[in-house]
């Protein structure tokens, strides 16, 4: 989707063609292999007519079974399983006295999880402005919420929330200021958008109180998309989980395109806090009915969720993570689904 098209349906400037985004996990890639390529490339509309191209036997350290890595604060992962990611097993700030000596990341060469080369970057957005193509900023998933507990470990997070620990603001400064060198500088190329990611839900209930969020978490939240906002960047945010409790307050400080899960949080729950409001980047089920459903399950689904969210005004899109073991069949159904019902609201 060009630019023009893009920006119509995220400010909710009329109709058109709902964009859908299927997202292959590598340890989908590697159950399926040329099986799932089969499928994708029946599919070209989907994926503005490049298919993606599988790959799998060969992951990055960080999403490779049985393999250890340290990212550049110092946590160290593990990971039981290719082509997804691991979890955390060191925590570089478990005992709060190595704070002193935490380095943070250089944000002019690095971001959480590598090297950052900016030159390339700006050449990049470059390109796809002289394209017409929408041009995005990326800050790393688990950016400030879970970047806390990667450092300290959950439990001890849990203890500093609930003990208000002065150093928690510390460091949470501290992250703050490397993010926001990095917001600097997309903001500066001049992208139509940064997103950010950060999966703050669990299953039925948010993590932490919402009063605490806000006390710790939203203030930060709020500096860095407020940077984006000034600058007339819309602001992308995926958060895992349920977050029902905050959504209204994300909107608030400036998130202009929200990322929700659909089952956790409700469709109708969505629908009365955004629809409307802000343009919906659904992410579809991906825990019960597009692996474990049926076909005809999924495709009812799909279009539950663009008849609930979906308007005239555009102000939808959809997303989905498929995983292993989703069967075959059932990314089919994914698939025709996304292509059948995508043009609902187009005129």
């Amino acid at each position: 989707m060009k630019r023009e098209e893009w920006l119509r349906v995220v400010e909710m400037r009329g109709p058109g063609p709902i964009p859908c985004r299927p997202v292959f996990a590598g340890s989908v890639w590697n159950q399926h292999r040329g099986k799932l390529q089969e499928v994708v490339n029946r599919y070209p509309e989907l994926f503005e007519g490049m298919p993606p191209k599988g790959q799998w036997d060969a992951f990055p350290e960080r999403h490779t079974a049985d393999q250890r890595s340290k990212d550049r604060w110092g946590c160290v992962w593990d990971n039981i399983q290719c082509g997804i990611i691991g979890q955390v097993v060191e925590h570089p700030l478990a005992d709060w006295g190595a704070l002193d000596k935490l380095t943070p990341p250089d944000p002019s060469r690095e971001n959480d999880f590598g090297d950052q080369d900016w030159e390339q970057i700006a050449r990049d957005v470059k390109t796809a402005k002289e394209a017409g193509d929408v041009t995005w900023g990326g800050i790393s998933h688990g950016f400030l919420f879970q970047r806390l507990y990667y450092l300290r470990g959950f439990e001890n997070v849990m203890i500093d929330y609930a003990t208000g620990d002065k150093r928690l603001v510390r460091l949470i400064d501290m992250i703050v200021e490397f993010n926001a060198e990095i917001v600097r500088r997309y903001v500066e190329l001049g992208v139509d958008c940064v997103g950010f990611g950060d999966d703050m839900g669990m299953q039925e209930r948010f993590t932490i109180s919402p009063n605490t969020w806000r006390r710790y978490i939203k203030p930060a939240y709020a500096k860095l998309f407020g940077m984006c906002r000034q600058a007339g960047v819309h602001v992308h945010l995926h958060s895992d989980g349920y977050i029902a409790d905050v959504l209204s307050d994300l909107v608030q400080i400036g998130v202009t395109i929200p990322n929700p899960q659909d089952l956790v949080n409700g469709l109708e729950t969505i629908r009365r806090l955004l629809k409307g409001n802000v343009c919906i980047d659904l992410d579809i089920d991906r825990q019960r009915i597009i692996p474990w459903g049926t076909p005809k399950q999924i495709d009812e689904h799909v279009r539950t969720c663009i008849e609930t969210l979906g308007s005239q005004q555009g102000g939808l899109m959809l997303v989905c993570g498929v995983y292993a073991p989703t069967p075959l069949e059932n990314i089919e159904a994914l698939l025709a689904a996304m292509s059948r019902y995508r043009m609902m609201f187009s005129s």
